[in-house]
């Protein structure tokens, strides 16, 4: 079964819209970007984190990195988007080294990312959560701001219809819109981060282990969700994941680290098989074994 079968995508439909009969024209798709990593080192005191990492993700697609617990994922997502600046090495989004770029900057250029660790503001509703996902395009200055009328208001107006009609209503939660993020649940959590990422207008999506910790029917609306991002928006994906069945079943490139290195890269199917991972994974060269864990996530 297809990936977009599988996970019943908007995508897969015959015609040419999105939820609410909208065009796909009216989505102002970003131009999809590609993502280069070039012997990326990072080192914390005497500890090395990354080690001469080189990887590709090609525009437009879904790129996993996976890995054991320790094996420096989240550190390399962390100097992608900024956050630690890597000892040696070059990333280059687009085409342009942004390797000395601060966070902001980068997330200007349309590199958005969501958190291993939920990061919202529980206190404030699913909408003004989504709306800051948007602060680096607004147009508002302080004063504005501060007294709230003319291009501020009109802009707040025309920013609170754009993500009614785009995020709102293409991850399904329109009806929980005015909620406190407090009051939702977990998987709830997980998506209305995924809606702030979408509402930067992403030209790359960094997804921190987007499933973590989620049940089986949660999953696979994230799934579908994630798929649809990259069909219908033409947004490039790169996550971080431990759940290997999603993994096989939605990326269409995989890289792995193992110890602050990369051991292997390519299709799903190819790194399912390939030694080296499956040593890494288990401590053997059991490579039946590592298909049949795969086999148990999916079923679980």
């Amino acid at each position: 079964m297809d990936k977009l079968s599988k996970y019943d995508c908007k995508s897969a439909k015959s015609a040419a819209t999105v939820n609410g009969g909208y065009q796909l024209s009216d989505f102002s798709k970003p131009d999809s970007a590609g993502l280069n990593v070039s012997h990326l080192s990072l080192a914390f005191g005497g500890l090395k984190a990354l080690s001469d990492v080189t990887f590709s993700v090609a525009p437009g697609a879904i790129t996993a990195v996976i890995g054991p617990n320790g094996a420096g994922k989240t550190s390399l997502f962390n100097c992608i988007s900024g956050f630690y600046k890597p000892s040696e090495g070059k990333i280059e989004f687009g085409g342009e080294d942004i390797t000395r770029l601060h966070p902001p900057a980068r997330a200007k250029m349309g590199l958005a990312r969501t958190f291993q660790n939920i990061a919202l503001f529980r206190g404030m509703t699913v909408l003004d959560n989504i709306k800051l996902g948007r602060h680096a395009h607004m147009q508002t200055n302080v004063f504005d701001a501060l007294w709230y009328f003319g291009r501020a208001r009109r802009e707040e107006l025309e920013l609170r219809s754009e993500l009614e009609r785009r995020v709102l209503d293409f991850l399904e939660m329109e009806y929980i819109r005015d909620h406190p993020v407090a009051s939702l649940s977990y998987g709830l959590r997980k998506r209305v981060e995924l809606a702030r990422a979408l509402a930067m207008q992403p030209r790359v999506l960094m997804l921190d282990e987007p499933v973590a910790g989620m049940n089986r029917e949660e999953t696979e609306d994230m799934a579908r969700f994630i798929l649809d991002a990259k069909e219908e928006w033409g947004v490039t994906i790169l996550m971080v994941e431990h759940d290997m069945g999603l993994v096989m079943d939605i990326s269409d490139h995989v890289v792995v680290l193992n110890f602050g290195q990369v051991i292997a890269a390519g299709k799903p199917a190819e790194i399912q098989n390939n030694p080296d991972v499956i040593t890494a994974y288990l401590g053997s060269g059991d490579v039946g074994e590592l298909s049949r864990r795969i086999a148990c996530e999916k079923a679980a």
